[in-house]
């Protein structure tokens, strides 16, 4: 019972520290579950990560469904996915009483400005955190490249992008494979 307490308000923790949506969560999903809990690797958080990013819902409710899943199961991906949720689903209650009243004080818009420099700053520290632990040859450089290209230049959906990036490195891979 205590794993599932624990499993619950560690997700519950970085579910209400994590502002900015899943990408602003991928430095504390690091930090706590891969050094702290050792409850997954890095390598794969990464890949729940890209998993919950191809995956219908949110990114940060499927990474922690996933990470609970592998570390109890099914009840623990229950549990894992109700501490996540949780602190949001108070906040946004409280937000929404009363944010219609004071949306329009100068002071509150200036608080959602430094939230988003914030959030920008946290998701650039998980794109680097990610950039160091996958391109890790010329053809993860080459598949970064030409993501990077395809998503500012196209309105591709970003599933496609993933899939299709999944299986270059799958047939590169495979090839490299055949040869050793």
């Amino acid at each position: 019972m205590n794993d599932y307490i624990d499993l619950f308000w560690t997700f519950c923790r970085i579910g209400g520290l994590t502002f900015g949506g899943g990408y602003a969560m991928l430095p504390m999903l690091q930090k706590e579950v891969v050094e702290t809990k050792k409850w997954a690797t890095e390598e794969e958080v990464m890949d729940y990560y890209a998993v919950g990013q191809c995956t219908p819902g949110v990114i940060a409710v499927n990474t922690a469904t996933f990470i609970g899943y592998k570390h109890h199961g099914i009840l623990g991906a229950i549990v894992a996915t109700a501490g996540v949720v949780f602190p949001s689903l108070v906040i946004i209650m409280i937000l929404a009483a009363f944010l219609q009243t004071f949306a329009e004080f100068e002071i509150v818009q200036h608080a959602f400005n430094g939230i988003r420099v914030a959030v920008c700053v946290l998701v650039l520290n998980a794109v680097i955190k990610l950039w160091k632990g996958s391109v890790i040859d010329k053809v993860c450089l080459g598949i970064v490249l030409v993501t990077i290209a395809i998503g500012i230049l196209t309105n591709i959906s970003p599933v496609f992008i993933v899939i299709s990036a999944a299986i270059v490195g799958l047939l590169v891979k495979g090839r490299k494979g055949e040869r050793a």
